[in-house]
């Protein structure tokens, strides 16, 4: 009898519909569909969602994050999270991503309960927010004991090859309970050395390439985002080519 390696499931990280478009004709098995990847994701717009449901067949997990830093919201912020979910959900979301602390940076059950009420059914996910709470294992106890899906981790590092041991133990520790899924640094030449260190069958990653628009080279000395100036002819689009290359070398 030969212990033969299951397929890789492969969720990519995207940051448009035209990201998911991509993703899926690349090969990865399920999206997770942001806003702004340059601020870690935010949430999506209904539209996005639509469009990639129209072109798509595979699982679209939706991000629900109001901002970029931290994980403690105001009442506003909550209650917007809220109503996000629910107009991504009507709109054909297959599941939604996020993550409540408080200020400690310990779980706060209350609003993630309340959001598991307002998924229902569908894909619960609780992001990386995991990977800055005191007590990793605590998190996973109270997520578990809470009812949600899946937790996405880099191990409480930067990236994944620098938490690889967290994560092999975080899955240990779950038992089947809950769902350990790996993301944050993994790239096509360490995909295959994650798997073998973890013991992981599923993985999350962005795959980008550079895509060129042109229309604003008139006056470069123009910017239209933050204080870093990136150049604003160019912008990141989701590569097919280099998510079926990922999805080969992780498999192989």
């Amino acid at each position: 009898m030969t212990n033969e390696k299951k397929p890789l499931l492969f969720e990519v990280c995207c940051g448009s519909a035209e990201d998911a478009i991509e993703a899926a004709k690349g090969g990865a098995q399920r999206v997770e569909l942001n806003s702004d990847l340059f601020h870690g994701g935010l949430t999506p717009t209904i539209g996005a969602l639509q469009v990639a449901k129209r072109h798509i067949d595979i699982p679209v997990m939706c991000m629900v994050r109001p901002r970029e830093g931290g994980f403690c919201y105001t009442d506003v912020e909550f209650e917007v999270m809220l109503a996000d979910a629910r107009a991504l959900l009507d709109a054909g979301a297959d599941g939604i991503v996020f993550g409540f602390l408080h200020e400690d940076g310990t779980v706060d059950r209350e609003r993630t309960r309340q959001m598991l009420e307002v998924i229902g059914d569908k894909t619960s996910v609780f992001h990386r927010a995991i990977d800055v709470t005191p007590d990793v294992f605590a998190a996973l106890d109270a997520l578990i004991e809470l009812g949600v899906t899946r937790v996405l981790t880099s191990g409480q590092a930067p990236t994944v090859p620098q938490g690889a041991d967290v994560i092999r133990r975080m899955i240990e520790h779950a038992a089947g309970r809950i769902e350990i899924l790996p993301g944050g640094g993994i790239e096509a030449h360490n995909a295959a050395w994650c798997r073998e260190r973890i013991g992981t069958d599923i993985m999350h990653a962005a795959v980008h390439r550079t895509a060129r628009d042109l229309s604003c080279q008139g006056n470069p000395a123009i910017y239209f985002g933050g204080a870093i100036y990136p150049p604003e002819d160019r912008y990141l689009i989701a590569d097919a080519a280099g998510i079926a290359d990922f999805y080969k070398k992780a498999n192989a």
